[in-house]
């Protein structure tokens, strides 16, 4: 994969990452009341272990890391 490829897959990663947390995260009931009641460590950990929506953006994540990686 050239650096072109490269630049357009990592953006295509981002702009979908950025599209899911604008839909689905933003304003999110449990992650908002999670961070209040047991603080923002817990809310992130469920947001990455537990919810689908989160395992998602952890799996663009890895692939943004497989992008990224300077092979």
């Amino acid at each position: 994969m050239n650096k072109e490829e490269k630049l357009a897959k990592r953006k295509e990663i981002l702009t979908k990452l950025n599209d899911i947390h604008s839909m689905y995260c933003e304003g999110c009931f449990i992650k908002s009341t999670f961070r209040k009641e047991m603080g923002k460590t817990h809310a992130q950990s469920f947001c990455i272990t537990q919810c689908t929506v989160g395992e998602t953006m952890k799996r663009y994540g890895e692939m943004l890391l497989t992008v990224s990686s300077r092979s």
